[in-house]
């Protein structure tokens, strides 16, 4: 059998498999906030999986949008002392008991930022009754770090809670490429380096042509730390990670492909509700969210 022919039946057999375990819903809500115009991360609120955090890429305010995933808006914050050189990705996590986000200012197109940095916050308080958010909020700590091996371009950026540890993907090598860093500090502070682990493939379905369909716009790991979803131009593939295994051993795996997104530019994407949902979001103006739901 040719091998081109076989490489498209076992992505067909992988898109089936998915598909057995999370279904694409048809409803397609757009934001109403006329500030996320650029959306490159989107997070699910610790507090209400109901509310959405969404963050803008370069050249826009260093802000939190606060929306419902039927599209609702509820108003932004700014980051207080941060800039937004090339924000990329969003997560949101509980750690210590309290609930927590992370902003990746981890663009670099062109692979010229020798050091890059990552924000940690407290999960600002949502509006009750109908109310919006305006303000500012703090920020706990900024991370500050570069890469094992030279500047990178990531957008998809993950925590795994359990062992403390931020997970970082390339996006423009091939292939892309995992790191860790500590969510810790270091005693001694400063500038971090990451640890290359591994590297992984999510490699579109055979017949595909979506440009650059193979590079990984975003990423998240569930809160018990069993699934990694990662996104790309053409869809979600789901890692699944066994009891005692290392991220770069369910990364060395070929992943679930789940139904194609359909979206134009697709840049973020969330675990919702545990893993009962995984939300994604394209970026441009009047943004709209999918969602993939998990079948019963």
């Amino acid at each position: 059998m040719p091998m081109r022919l076989l490489a498209m039946l076992l992505g067909a057999v992988s898109a089936v498999h998915a598909e057995a375990v999370y279904r694409l819903s048809e409803e397609r809500p757009g934001l109403r906030s006329g500030k996320v115009r650029e959306a490159s991360g989107i997070a699910v609120s610790q507090r209400d999986p109901a509310r959405l955090w969404i963050i803008n890429d370069s050249d826009s305010s260093p802000s939190l949008h606060l929306a419902g995933t039927d599209g609702a808006d509820f108003g932004s914050l700014e980051l207080s002392g941060a800039t937004n050189i090339d924000w990329e990705d969003l997560v949101s996590f509980e750690l210590d008991g309290k609930p927590r986000l992370l902003v990746a200012d981890t663009g670099d197109n062109i692979a010229r930022h020798r050091d890059r940095v990552l924000y940690l916050l407290d999960e600002p308080p949502l509006p009750q009754d109908g109310g919006r958010l305006s303000g500012t909020v703090p920020i706990l700590r900024e991370i500050r770090f570069r890469y094992e091996g030279g500047p990178r371009d990531c957008e998809a950026v993950a925590v795994d809670v359990a062992a403390r540890r931020i997970v970082l993907v390339s996006k423009r090598t091939d292939p892309p490429e995992v790191h860790e860093l500590p969510m810790d500090p270091p005693a001694k502070g400063g500038v971090q380096t990451t640890r290359r682990i591994g590297s992984l493939r999510v490699e579109a379905p055979g017949g595909s042509l979506i440009p650059f369909r193979n590079q990984p716009t975003a990423m998240d790991i569930s809160a018990d730390g069993s699934r990694a979803a990662v996104l790309t131009y053409y869809g979600v593939f789901l890692f699944e990670r066994k009891p005692g295994e290392s991220w770069a051993e369910a990364f060395s795996r070929k992943p679930l492909v789940l139904a194609p997104h359909a979206l134009p530019q697709a840049e973020a994407l969330a675990f919702g509700d545990g893993t009962k949902s995984i939300h994604v979001l394209t970026e441009g103006p009047n943004p709209r969210l999918v969602s993939y739901r998990l079948k019963d």
